[in-house]
């Protein structure tokens, strides 16, 4: 069978328990330092803590440890590898290739940050160590497919929900060149959620102060199935700055579907992990922060990609304004709201503006103040749903294990045991067999069943038909919970089920690793001389890396060196052309404008655009 893991985000301990809660298999957190957020790092003590409570359901716990580092943070970062070995966390996400020699046999999954794309670059982690790649986002299910067909034996994660980069992840440097804030240090100042102008080569306005580089929010939902067809085995949730309620229900909607594709596969496919959910509400992804949702370019490059109106969450569509007084306004559809709700809608200038519902009267609302762009017919969205918050804001679902306990009569005694996850427990009491008056089956069975609040719930209580022996609650009780404690004692199993070849989990660097360099890595002399991609490196240890591989120099480059190559600050699969429609290749418009075409940031500065035909894609250029 083949296991299926749904991973998480956790911007805090207690996000990461509601995601197990709602059905992760595994969350991947942020440590004190080194992770691509920087805003949200969490204690040792934290993560500890959520290791110990996932792992009671078989779940797993990933770090980020995938910044770029420098020198002076080696040390830190060698004791906090060690603290998180302590912890029992099950593996680290890693960019830097530094982490290669002080991880110290923790499991490595190579980040996003490392610029996942083709076979070569994964079969080039895979050899150095790493046990699973997170790709690209941008990849297509072909592509996918591909790289599963040629690299079989590690694990491939996915993203499939969540807020998305316009540039390809790690190879972007427009944060870091003009606002000195790295995206590799976490600290990315979002340049792609900014206004932009665009300019043709003669100064002639193409569009003017739009979003030209914001993307909608990816939602795979519903194409689990392909993605699991392509051989990915993990699928990840972004979001490790949302809040707990984010994390409740978008973590829920995917569990739910994983569970639905189970079903229609049985002894096809499995979680993951331990135990069932129920949920106190129903899970509802237009609900949850959006900026409207998109493929994305797993089906190929798709036209409606991009938010150019608003960089921020749109929300439900709720129906159209249709009578307005002076203080109130009335909506056509058959949504109910509730007072505080937050309503949006793009006015005529194009922007996003909301506003609160102060007070609703059935489909009626009263704003605190009337919007002064609200028409009759206008398009409503819902960003905000009160009752749903209100809902999530409680406890809203519980996880617990199933098991079956079965009860025999041996000589001298009984026996009792549970089969979990296909493992059997036995516990075994003396006692003398007394013949029961009447059919003792039926408080058996209600006796054994009562779990409490453990983690586990009985779902069926198996006793011989010709059992006929009187045991007295207490011996039941006393047989339960001893069989409770054998299974808190035994049954968590590190691997559940073999996903991938897991033999590179502690990495041995021969000559072997640095032989083949993939193709979609610059070589050492590319670096200051072509328009190839910098490698990330900011430290003794990771030069040392490359030098190895590439069998030649790799000097470090000072910030200044680095702005002075004519190398692009990003470099995209969105296409402002294709979005445009102005893509010839793929059947749009010839273009009226002359090229190089320029975005133009409100300051003034302006970023040349390159777009790279042969192989459909967009650089930016800082001019």
């Amino acid at each position: 069978m083949r296991a299926l893991e749904l991973l998480a985000p956790a911007k805090n301990l207690e996000c990461g328990i509601a995601a197990i809660d709602h059905g992760a298999d595994a969350v991947y957190i942020g440590a004190s330092r080194f992770g691509a957020r920087a805003a949200v790092g969490n204690s040792l003590e934290d993560i500890r803590k959520l290791c110990e409570y996932a792992h009671r359901y078989a779940a797993k716990v990933y770090v980020t440890v995938n910044t770029i580092l420098y020198d002076e943070e080696l040390d830190e970062t060698r004791r906090l590898l060690s603290d998180l070995k302590s912890a029992k966390v099950d593996a680290i996400l890693v960019q830097d290739m530094a982490i290669l020699d002080m991880s110290n046999g923790l499991t490595l999954h190579a980040s996003t940050q490392t610029d996942n794309r083709t076979p070569e670059k994964v079969k080039w982690l895979r050899d150095l160590g790493f046990s699973r790649v997170v790709l690209a986002r941008e990849l297509s299910v072909d592509e996918i497919s591909e790289i599963h067909r040629e690299v079989p034996d590690v694990e491939l994660e996915v993203f499939v929900h969540g807020a998305l980069c316009v540039s390809y992840s790690g190879i972007c440097y427009a944060s870091q060149y003009c606002f000195g804030r790295s995206a590799n240090r976490g600290e990315c100042a979002q340049f792609c959620r900014m206004k932009f102008s665009l300019q043709d080569a003669e100064g002639r306005m193409i569009e003017h102060d739009r979003y030209l580089l914001s993307l909608k929010d990816m939602n795979q939902c519903d194409s689990l199935e392909k993605l699991i067809d392509a051989g990915a085995t993990s699928f990840k949730i972004e979001g490790r700055l949302k809040d707990v309620s984010y994390v409740k229900n978008v973590t829920a909607a995917y569990s739910q579907r994983l569970n639905e594709i189970i079903r229609k596969n049985p002894g096809v496919y499995c979680r993951s992990s331990l135990g069932v959910c129920t949920y106190s509400f129903t899970p509802d992804l237009h609900k949850t922060f959006n900026r409207g949702y998109t493929h994305y370019f797993l089906n190929g490059r798709d036209p409606d990609i991009a938010s150019f109106d608003t960089p921020k969450a749109i929300g439900e569509y709720i129906g159209i304004v249709k009578e307005l007084r002076h203080d109130s306004f009335n909506v056509a559809g058959l949504a109910r709201f509730a007072n505080g709700d937050g309503l949006c809608f793009i006015n005529k200038q194009g922007a996003l503006e909301g506003f609160r519902a102060n007070r609703v009267v059935g489909n009626r609302i009263y704003p605190y103040r009337m919007p002064q762009g609200l028409h009759a017919g206008v398009h409503l969205y819902r960003n905000s749903d009160q009752e749903f918050e209100r809902l999530l804001s409680r406890q809203s679902a519980e996880r617990r294990i199933p098991i079956s306990i079965s009860l025999a009569a041996v000589p001298g005694g009984f026996t009792i045991s549970a089969t979990l996850d296909g493992k059997e427990f036995l516990y075994h009491i003396d006692a003398e067999h007394q013949q029961a008056r009447k059919s003792p089956s039926e408080n058996i069975r209600h006796q054994l069943s009562k779990l409490g609040d453990t983690i586990y719930f009985c779902s069926e209580v198996d006793i011989p038909s010709d059992f006929n022996y009187f045991i007295p609650n207490s011996v039941l009780s006393d047989m339960r919970h001893a069989l409770v404690a054998e299974l808190d004692k035994h049954y968590l199993v590190k691997d559940r089920f073999s996903i991938a070849d897991n033999s590179h989990s502690c990495p041995n660097l021969s000559a072997n690793a640095f032989s083949t360099i993939p193709t979609s890595l610059p070589t050492a002399s590319s670096l200051r001389s072509s328009k190839d991609f910098l490698l990330n490196i900011s430290n003794q240890l990771s030069q040392h890396f490359y030098c190895k591989k590439e069998k030649s120099a790799v000097e470090l480059m000072t910030s200044s060196e680095i702005r002075a190559l004519e190398v692009p600050i990003m470099q995209c699969r969105h296409c402002i052309r294709y979005s445009l429609g102005y893509c010839i290749k793929n059947g749009g418009k010839h273009p009226y404008w002359h090229e190089p075409l320029s975005l133009i940031l409100g300051d003034g500065r302006r970023f040349r655009i390159e777009f790279d035909c042969k192989h459909c894609q967009m650089n930016l250029y800082a001019t």
